[in-house]
């Protein structure tokens, strides 16, 4: 039943040979690996204002420079990350450059913050795009959680289903976002132009002496929110198709274009028509009400918004799996994470983003504007890092043109450290669990290393002087009575060795002497062992005995420890049969020098 709901949720499984067919072209990759940030538009705007309403809304002129001065950075990251792709076009983007021009340490800083971004991206779209829904429909404002979570599943079971498949369908809502955020520009840009807008815009005049230069700052480093995925090509390029790097720089491109536009156009219309940020109703929502009233194209451009603030999450979904795989595959995250599923995705980075994402949707409540600052330092940190690693890298090795390029990344990286340092400084209330997350996975990362360094150590043998030794086998069999079970594990033990002896666990005299009794009359050539247990336990007992065979036999045989198992037709009757056995494993599976094997008896009916 489970084999068969899996199949219909993700599909037939792929051979490895198909793999190349999951590469992305360009247009498919632009709505996988944008819409993070596309969907920026939706709050970054908005971010900017709520900073700037502390002085009131005469200071809202001042997001028109703060918006161009985004889009400045903008220009400069996309610049600085097409350097990267063509730099490691195997992928990796911060983390890689930031280990190899920095060391693994900072590597770590960059891959952690990037990992713990991806999850803060998925937490943060589904709750933004819940925003939207509840902005259109108000009476849906107490289930935002539960849309959130529901619409975090759906994104994860079609990511299992594949790239390819889940790029066709996303692409869709992505590129109709696209298409009415233009629209909404366009005639709000039109009907402002001709008088059509119904509230003024404060003039500069009053906005200039109302305002101080830290205020100014945090409202930059708040719009910077909408630059969180500008990385997400450069650690995907191996998702794209050949010539990978080429493809990934020219998507990097046509996402930087199309975001600079439409960020810039969201940034005037707020202003021309004086929206005012509040908490039951998005910057978009007033937008797209001023221009075309609460009519059947407002509900369209909220419906797609919504959808884009969902599928944002995507982007965390094509780039935390092969973040993790890479880290997976230096030795700092678990082996599981390198690992293909039955599409050929990375089925376990998959899921564990899911399901840490929704965690952080419950936590918080769903509330998109306690999650933003987090989200945005955690992709902010990668930038600093990986803008400084380039700057070392052309330093070594001097390509032709380098000095240009060191100065693109140079620009960037004390652009960049400064938006840090902003975060950290004006909502250190919001971020300071940034302290707390990032030396907390460092130090789990090292103690992954560490283990695997270890357990390679201990594994590893000289193939030239060391060769398997033939030892012999004595088994136990725990029994309790005479049954085919009993029979069918014996038998099986028989076929292995001589040394075969089994053991009863008696809790009084009678049932003692009556198994006694049974094993002599049967004669199944199997020495019985007895034991009385005063205080009703099995494991007690057992555990003596095997400890003195243990003692005597260990040198010249394996000690194996046979239990027999139930195997009943149907999952439920597991509850009615395996208590003991289940505790004897749990039990002797840590015992050195003692084999625990397990013989399956399945019921006929």
């Amino acid at each position: 039943m489970a084999s068969k709901v899996k199949r219909l949720l993700i599909g037939k499984p792929m051979k490895s040979a198909e793999l190349e067919g999951e590469k992305l072209g360009r247009l498919k990759a632009l709505a996988v690996l944008s819409s993070d940030a596309l969907s920026s538009v939706a709050y970054g705007t908005e971010q900017i204002l709520i900073v700037l309403l502390a002085v009131g809304t005469v200071a809202f002129w001042y997001s028109i420079p703060i918006s161009i001065a985004v889009l400045a950075l903008l220009l400069i990251l996309v610049s600085s990350y097409r350097q990267t792709i063509f730099a490691y076009p195997t992928g990796g983007g911060a983390y890689i450059v930031a280990k190899n021009n920095l060391g693994v340490s900072t590597g770590l800083l960059a891959g952690g913050s990037l990992l713990i971004d991806y999850i803060l991206t998925v937490a943060v779209s589904s709750s933004a795009g819940t925003d939207a829904i509840t902005s259109a429909f108000p009476a849906l404002h107490n289930y935002k959680v539960l849309i959130a979570i529901l619409m975090i599943t759906f994104l994860t079971i079609m990511n299992l289903r594949g790239v390819t498949e889940s790029a066709s369908v996303l692409a869709i809502p992505i590129y109709l976002f696209v298409i009415a955020i233009f629209i909404l520009i366009l005639s709000g840009v039109v009907k402002y132009i001709t008088g059509g807008a119904v509230a003024a815009a404060p003039d500069m005049e009053a906005a200039s002496t109302n305002i101080s230069l830290f205020l100014l700052l945090k409202a930059f480093s708040s719009g910077c929110s909408a630059l969180t995925g500008v990385e997400a090509m450069s650690n995907a390029v191996p998702n794209f198709r050949e010539p990978s790097e080429k493809n990934a720089a020219a998507t990097l491109a046509m996402m930087g274009g199309i975001l600079g536009v439409m960020f810039l156009g969201i940034s005037l219309l707020a202003y021309w028509y004086g929206v005012v940020p509040n908490g039951k109703e998005t910057v978009v929502s007033q937008i797209a009400g001023a221009v075309f009233g609460r009519g059947m194209v407002y509900y369209l451009i909220q419906g797609v918004t919504a959808l884009i603030l969902f599928l944002a999450a995507n982007t965390a979904y094509a780039a935390f799996p092969l973040l993790a795989y890479m880290l997976a595959k230096d030795k700092f995250m678990p082996r599981m994470f390198l690992v293909r599923g039955d599409r050929l995705g990375f089925s376990n980075g998959i899921i564990i983003l899911g399901v840490l994402s929704a965690l952080l949707v419950l936590i918080f409540g769903g509330d998109t504007s306690s999650l933003i600052p987090l989200y945005a330092i955690g992709v902010f940190i990668p930038f600093t890092l990986s803008q400084l690693g380039m700057m070392i890298r052309w330093m070594k090795l001097k390509p032709p043109g380098w000095l240009w390029k060191f100065a693109v990344n140079t620009v960037g990286m004390l652009t960049t450290l400064m938006i840090t340092m902003i975060f950290l400084i004006t909502k250190f209330s919001q971020v300071w669990m940034v302290f707390i997350f990032l030396p907390t996975v460092m130090y789990i990362f090292h103690k992954i290393h560490k283990h695997y360094l270890i357990t390679a150590d201990e594994l590893r043998i000289d193939i030239h002087t060391e060769k398997p030794k033939a030892k012999g086998n004595t088994i136990i069999v725990p029994v309790a009575g005479i049954t085919r079970v009993v029979m069918h594990s014996l038998s099986y033990a028989k076929s292995m060795t001589d040394h075969v002896v089994a053991v009863y666990v008696g809790f009084n005299d009678e049932d003692i002497k009556l198994m006694e009794k049974k094993w002599a009359e049967w004669d199944p050539g199997v020495r019985l062992i007895v034991h009385r247990s005063s205080y009703r336990s099995v494991i007690r007992p057992l555990v003596k005995f095997v400890d003195t065979v243990e003692w005597k036999q260990s040198e010249n045989d394996h000690v194996t420890i046979l239990i027999p198992q139930f195997i009943p037709r149907h999952w439920w009757e597991n509850i009615l049969h395996n208590q003991t056995s289940i505790m004897l494993r749990a039990y002797f599976i840590n015992r050195k020098d003692v084999v625990i094997t397990t013989v399956p008896y399945h019921f006929q009916q």
